[in-house]
């Protein structure tokens, strides 16, 4: 299950490229300000660190958080993209810190949509709330 913020143009992008490179399906989404996200959250033990506003994985009841969802995510996609996992052995320090440099700028860089993240006929049985 992948949670993201609807209203990013990049998060909402890499949901798409998420999409187009699972080919087995096995990929759910969610807009992080949806209801099902939500109730996702809610049950979710407490954590040290906030939830991002940016992209959550949760995979096997565990919730994953910056550079460790990402590198989660690119698992589940067609090859050659599960080779970014090997970006493990960097510092989670060091990926976070860079994960946090564009999750700060990706609105100004990549921009906002005034209305979340509406999923097409093709793929909305992907979604847990359908528009």
């Amino acid at each position: 299950m992948v949670l993201f913020d609807g209203l990013c143009h990049l998060c909402s992008g890499v949901v798409q490229f998420a999409i187009a490179r699972d080919p087995r399906a096995r990929l759910r989404f969610a807009p992080l300000q949806s209801s099902a996200a939500e109730r996702l959250l809610e049950g979710s033990p407490p954590r040290a660190e906030p939830i991002p506003d940016t992209f959550v994985l949760i995979e096997d009841g565990r919730l994953y958080l910056r550079s460790a969802a990402a590198l989660r995510l690119v698992r589940h996609l067609a090859m050659p993209w599960p080779l970014l996992t090997a970006l493990v052995i960097v510092p989670r320090p060091l990926r976070d810190w860079a994960y946090d440099a564009v999750a700060r700028r990706r609105h100004r860089w990549f921009g906002t949509r005034s209305t979340c993240f509406v999923s097409t006929p093709e793929i909305q049985d992907r979604f847990l709330d359908p528009p």
